[in-house]
């Protein structure tokens, strides 16, 4: 049975598609869709606001994978989250249902999808290449990954030096390109991929709107809570708790912190987009077409049978402001 994903940008509703799908392609007297999560953040337990986390009581009963797996001290890896979510749909196929994935950590979606592959890791080397990076400047050790993977270079850029450390560390553990081990676009099983956008400015005030309920359901009090336990890397690095977390050490302001969210959340949707953008399997739609849910099934329809549009060709996505 086909996996069914619900892709695209922050703040487009694809929690609530997902629902909607999983209700919608669940047969009556047969076994219930199930629900896979790809959002990086929501892996973790008690990152729940700041994570757009559906709470429990919204679930409609449907069961989530990959949600409330990791404590905030640990750090995430996409390669025990894709041996994790790929066992979860191996038994979801053995259940005979339906998996929707869903989720905006294009890396961890494609890890779960697509053909990809993990080198192992070097404590020794990765310390070495910390120790550098603390020493010299991430800059230096940018300079080094572009002149040995330009590609990889121009994809992290200069200021990401946990990714510039691991490329770097890839690089010397095969002795090939760090691009040589990124994902295939070749799924591991069948799947169909429905992406949802919207105009810019529509987008834009979706955000505001998400950063404005976040604020009244308590964001700062739940970084709060987590802060007092202490936060890993991973965790500490995420929109929405970061700012805030630059508020609770006195450094910005509560409202400073809040425009910050908003307008990095914004960003963020466009670094989305970009990445899930380029993928031709993914078929647009319209997140404020009043049909949305028939026009979705529609795409599942299509795919089931054999007819998934051909890559590029999507007249909705041309249409939209991105």
């Amino acid at each position: 049975m086909l996996i069914v994903a619900v892709v695209g940008p922050t703040a487009t509703g694809k929690s609530d598609l997902a629902l909607d799908l999983a209700e919608a392609l669940s047969p009556a007297g047969g076994p219930p869709a199930e629900i896979v999560n790809a959002d990086a953040y929501q892996l973790y337990t008690g990152m729940d606001i700041g994570s757009a986390k559906v709470p429990l009581d919204q679930r409609r009963g449907i069961v989530h994978h990959q949600v409330d797996v990791l404590d905030v001290r640990e750090d995430s890896s996409v390669a025990r989250y894709q041996s994790a979510a790929r066992a979860d749909l191996d038994a979801i196929a053995d259940r005979g249902a339906r998996a929707i994935v869903v989720g905006g950590s294009g890396l961890y979606l494609r890890a779960l999808l697509d053909d990809m592959t993990f080198p192992g890791t070097d404590p020794a080397v990765r310390a070495a290449l910390e120790e550098r990076a603390d020493r010299e400047g991430t800059r230096a050790l940018y300079e080094e990954l572009k002149a040995a993977d330009p590609a990889a270079a121009q994809s992290i850029g200069p200021k990401n030096t946990r990714r510039i450390v691991r490329a770097l560390e890839v690089i010397e553990i095969t002795g090939a390109p760090f691009t040589a081990n990124l994902p295939r676009q070749e799924y591991v099983r069948p799947a169909v991929q429905i992406g949802l956008d919207c105009d810019r400015e529509v987008l834009d005030a979706r955000v505001a709107e998400r950063v404005e309920r976040m604020w009244q359901a308590g964001l700062v009090d739940e970084v709060a809570t987590l802060a007092a336990h202490g936060l890993g890397r991973t965790a500490s690095r995420a929109v929405g708790y970061a700012e805030v977390l630059a508020h609770l050490a006195g450094e910005i302001t509560e409202e400073q912190a809040r425009a910050d969210v908003t307008a990095n959340t914004r960003r963020l949707a466009r670094k989305q987009m970009g990445w899930f953008g380029r993928d031709p399997r993914v078929t647009w739609l319209d997140a404020g077409t009043p049909d949305l849910l028939e026009q979705a099934l529609a795409v599942v329809a299509a795919a089931d049978a054999g007819q998934a549009p051909a890559p590029g060709s999507d007249p909705v996505r041309r249409s939209l402001g991105s």
